[in-house]
């Protein structure tokens, strides 16, 4: 069974070409860039893969489906530019659709490099995307922490982590976190979530514990910390934001 790569890009000339070097196991790669400003197209060009400009108008979902309408094989992978596809994951997953019969999907699991170290813990580390599918078994879901909703058929797991390499530094995250959280809340509000006021108060404090204690997010050292301190963040400023569009 052939495989197409689909890759959202925004300014992500740093990683674009590790990103699509660790792609080149699939017979199509398919990159959707939201006009960037630096050479991420020229770079991917360079490398004789598929250039679509469109803008990701706030809807990670939209922009992921618009990609799997440009693919023109059976089963798609949906790639970030800052993961890698290791060589044993390369191999589990060309084996996986070779073969597969009743599945129509399979969840990758995600190992993140931080700050200078693997994350072994916390929410990071027990992260399963699903990111290989089959084309006509559904559709993405969500303007942002997108979600493929499957309208039919079983899915599997696969045993080699997805590698992942986000937020270079504390700086680039603090941008992330501003944008998914104007996202992040304006999604809850349109399915009808209003703010409230005990949520802000619990929910960042109940995240932290959960990442940094229950999931042993001190074992990883001071990454760990800033991860779950930065997860924590992203909870109460979505609910900040929530209530500034309910004002």
């Amino acid at each position: 069974m052939k495989i197409s790569a689909v890759v959202l890009t925004k300014n992500e000339e740093k990683n674009i070409q590790e990103c699509l070097k660790s792609l080149n196991f699939c017979d199509e790669i398919i990159i959707i860039d939201d006009y960037s400003t630096d050479k991420t197209r020229e770079a991917a060009k360079k490398l004789e893969v598929k250039v679509f400009t469109r803008s990701l108008n706030y809807d990670f979902a939209d922009q992921r489906n618009f990609g799997l309408k440009k693919a023109n094989n059976d089963w798609v992978l949906f790639i970030d530019a800052d993961e890698r596809v290791s060589k044993k994951l390369q191999k589990e997953i060309t084996q996986k659709c070779a073969i597969a019969q009743k599945c129509v999907g399979f969840y990758l699991k995600r190992k993140d490099f931080f700050l200078g170290r693997w994350l072994n813990h916390g929410e990071t580390a027990n992260i399963k995307l699903l990111r290989l599918v089959k084309k006509g078994t559904g559709q993405w879901k969500r303007k942002v922490h997108e979600f493929w909703q499957i309208e039919k058929g079983r899915v599997g797991v696969l045993r080699s982590p997805l590698l992942h390499y986000p937020h270079p530094s504390v700086s680039q995250f603090l941008e992330q976190i501003n944008e998914y959280t104007n996202l992040n809340a304006r999604c809850f509000y349109e399915k009808g979530q209003r703010f409230q006021f005990w949520q802000m108060l619990f929910y960042p404090q109940a995240k932290f514990l959960q990442n940094y204690c229950l999931r042993l997010g001190f074992l990883d050292g001071f990454p760990g910390f800033v991860m779950a301190f930065m997860m924590s963040l992203h909870s109460l400023i979505t609910r900040i934001k929530l209530w500034e569009i309910n004002k």
